[in-house]
């Protein structure tokens, strides 16, 4: 517990009002920034790398500026869609199922990588198929620019005061309590007054900043564009044993807790298992293909 012996030991938890601005009647969120934000700059970045025929297979990109302007909708609607639905059906299933008005009550939290993940891709190969755009190539486009966008995510995780970390005594631990926490939670610090692992800073660390990196040494200077999957599967692979960490310090959805009697496993972690497969295989699937097209 909190005392005032080791109140000073502890990071301040910055109070920053989750509500950017208003106009009128209209609040807008940090939350809902971070998630325009993600799109616009990973849309600018997609422009630059499609504008960069030397990254390319036979040093010509797959698909022009003017597929990334029409895409942008599409892939808003496959994370923000996929993203509600894969909470509801991971997380938040028995109570929607109790009261189905709830799926719409976003203000009650919240959203899942994963379930964007699997929208995403959804939008993704049906664009595709649409456009005759090979859907490998668009897989490893949204996959570079998706790290820019989980940073923001997490940035606002944080100062939304939730996905907070486990109780920890690091010198860099947290009460994740403030003022416009209290306001939104009538008076209640739901994270309790035991100091915390920031996590959400951590996710945006190594999730966005360092996969970021990862995948950015990769397409300008490895030249992994030019074997489609390539990026993809890393970024999967990278998302996915990230998560893994991460969630060892991360505090379980309290509706979940812990799975299989542990103290350890995690929901966050056994939608995250499978990836590691699924991106290794694309990875595989990626140098074998650009084998055949060179013999």
């Amino acid at each position: 517990m909190l005392t005032s012996a080791n109140l000073a030991a502890i990071l301040p938890f910055p109070d920053i009002d989750p509500i950017a601005f208003s106009l009128g009647p209209l609040s807008v969120h940090w939350y809902g920034l971070a998630y325009v934000a993600g799109i616009l700059l990973g849309w600018f970045y997609a422009r630059r790398l499609v504008d960069n025929g030397k990254l390319w297979l036979n040093d010509t990109a797959p698909l022009t500026r003017a597929h990334l302007d029409d895409f942008i909708l599409w892939v808003a609607f496959g994370i923000v869609l996929g993203g509600r639905i894969g909470y509801i059906l991971f997380y938040d299933l028995d109570p929607v199922l109790a009261n189905p008005i709830r799926a719409i009550e976003v203000w009650n939290g919240g959203m899942s990588f994963h379930g964007g993940l699997i929208g995403t891709t959804i939008a993704m190969i049906l664009f595709a198929n649409r456009n005759r755009i090979p859907v490998w190539s668009l897989f490893d486009i949204v996959a570079a620019v998706a790290p820019i966008g989980l940073f923001f995510g997490r940035i606002a995780n944080f100062i939304n005061g939730e996905l907070w970390g486990r109780t920890t005594d690091v010198p860099w631990a947290m009460v994740f309590c403030s003022p416009h926490v209290l306001a939104a939670h009538q008076g209640v610090c739901p994270a309790g007054l035991d100091p915390r692992h920031p996590s959400q800073l951590y996710e945006a660390g190594i999730e966005g900043i360092v996969l970021f990196t990862v995948l950015f040494i990769l397409a300008r200077w490895a030249l992994a564009l030019k074997k489609p999957g390539t990026v993809s599967g890393v970024f999967v692979m990278g998302y996915a044993f990230s998560r893994i960490f991460v969630e060892f310090f991360r505090q379980p959805d309290e509706q979940l807790g812990y799975l299989l009697g542990t103290n350890w496993l995690t929901m966050g972690m056994v939608l995250s298992l499978p990836m590691v497969a699924i991106g290794l295989w694309a990875v595989i699937r990626a140098r074998h293909v650009a084998a055949r097209q060179t013999a």
